[in-house]
């Protein structure tokens, strides 16, 4: 074979080298991998930074807060030992674990017994209760704050605490209701059936049956009540504005701000306190939490 021959041979394609409309294939399938990664980077730092940022100012010191320099020069840790030594501020920390923690309970053992007649019974008058339902979640909280605050000072005189914002939740929540109901929908009707044949009453399928069922749903209703009460600044301002120790965090943020104006390295030590138990709640409770929103809706 001559050298010409050789060379023309080694450079033509096999018989299993790629086609040129496979290189053009896999070559766009490549540049899709790179902007979407690029794009999921991109979103990913835009959310973070802001938390990075925060989290770096709180250990800087005084002088070097909020000035061009991104990275402390010396990592003042002491800065949340401050916080904490703050007049108040871990009474504010008991107070936001008593609102949001009792008050999720509450919302959850009140809003399931409800969820669950909605979604299983069938009884005159259902569509009603759930129209309603769904009424008072477009029903904002400003339109009955006067008559309620009334209520609350002139006939329990409970105002300068926090219980005319935990008593309430003990009687149920409208978005938690719609969707655990939403939720329930999900859970074959078989299952209950089966229950029933075996003896079970209403109360006992619901506690054996379908609770475990429907821990999804469960978890989602609680971490989006805990966010909402943990996070709560217009409730705590009209009813425990009074009273200095029935603040809670998110209230008592705002005088603390407005106490460390020139300090913002501690007015941002404080900011990341308030916000870390939330992140860490979501973190360790993240997957049922998605699988509950996921599965919410599938039936109407």
């Amino acid at each position: 074979m001559s050298t010409t021959t050789l060379e023309r041979t080694l450079n033509s394609d096999g018989p299993g080298a790629p086609t040129p409309a496979h290189r053009t294939a896999r070559r766009k399938a490549a540049l899709h991998w790179i902007g979407v990664h690029s794009l999921g980077i991109a979103a990913a730092l835009f959310f973070v930074l802001p938390f990075v940022f925060l989290f770096l100012t709180s250990l800087m010191s005084d002088q070097q807060a909020l000035t061009s320099d991104l990275v402390p020069h010396t990592w003042e840790w002491g800065n949340y030992v401050k916080v904490f030594e703050t007049p108040g501020f871990l009474t504010w920390w008991k107070n936001s674990l008593l609102y949001a923690g009792l008050g999720t309970v509450l919302t959850v053992v009140s809003s399931v017994p409800v969820a669950y007649a909605l979604a299983k019974f069938r009884f005159r008058g259902r569509n009603l209760s759930l129209m309603l339902v769904i009424s008072m979640m477009m029903l904002p909280q400003q339109v009955v704050i006067i008559p309620m605050y009334l209520f609350w000072s002139k006939q329990l005189d409970l105002t300068g605490t926090l219980w005319p914002l935990i008593i309430p939740l003990a009687f149920g929540d409208a978005f938690s209701i719609f969707l655990l109901r939403q939720f329930l929908l999900t859970i074959p009707n078989e299952y209950l059936d089966a229950a029933k044949v075996d003896g079970c009453g209403e109360f006992r399928t619901l506690i054996r049956i379908v609770l475990p069922m429907a821990k999804p749903g469960i978890a989602a209703i609680a971490l989006f009540q805990f966010f909402a009460l943990w996070n709560d600044y217009f409730g705590p301002q009209i009813y425990a504005s009074e009273n200095p120790a029935a603040w809670t965090l998110s209230y008592g943020l705002e005088s603390f701000k407005g106490a460390h104006q020139t300090n913002w390295n501690l007015t941002m030590a404080a900011t990341v306190l308030v916000m870390a138990p939330v992140i860490l709640v979501f973190f360790f409770a993240q997957k049922a939490f998605v699988e509950g929103v996921t599965l919410t809706g599938v039936k109407g």
